[in-house]
């Protein structure tokens, strides 16, 4: 490789996450959530989903704390996905950092509070309601059967190898949407 390409042509080092993020978007695009676990089949829905599984994925990765890199590249994938999706629904340039700023930030609550109700003991149920339903009373059985789908989608990761989920292997629950 010549000079000239090594500087212009540089490899995108976070193209290596990227089959981890199209498995967790797939996921967060299975159909036994909206339809079992009654999440909304809405832009909202899926991305609270996708926030949800991308969470789920943040807690297991960080438990091997040599990939920080990794990680970080995982949500510039996320950050430039959720830019261009805002952007494909209309929003202007002129606002997009903030939509995806606010974003950023309720994936940041969503990883705390899954955190701290699947590894520390603190109410689930709670962490889904006000984080999926957005405070608003799911359909009778909803709640518990999305917070037993989460606990179980938690425990398989638990089994996974790290290298197997950088490399977008993780646990599937059904057909895509």
């Amino acid at each position: 490789m010549s000079f000239f390409s090594k500087i212009f042509f540089r490899d995108n080092p976070n193209a290596k996450m990227q089959p981890l993020y199209n498995a967790i978007v797939s996921e967060g695009r299975q159909l036994a959530w909206y339809e079992e676990a009654h999440v909304s089949d809405s832009l909202d829905g899926r991305f609270d989903m996708i926030a949800a599984i991308f969470s789920l994925v943040l807690i297991r990765l960080e438990k091997d704390g040599e990939r920080g890199q990794e990680l970080a590249w995982l949500s510039e994938i996320f950050i430039k996905d959720m830019d261009g999706q805002l952007r494909q629904i209309g929003i202007g340039d002129m606002i997009v950092g903030k939509h995806v700023g606010r974003m950023m930030g309720a994936l940041g609550g969503r990883v705390g509070a899954y955190r701290e109700a699947l590894e520390n003991g603190a109410n689930l149920q709670y962490a889904i309601l006000r984080n999926i339903f957005r405070g608003e009373k799911p359909a009778d059985g909803a709640l518990d059967v999305l917070a037993s789908r989460l606990t179980a989608y938690h425990a398989a990761l638990q089994d996974y190898d790290t290298d197997a989920i950088i490399a977008g292997q993780l646990p599937a629950s059904g057909p895509v949407i």
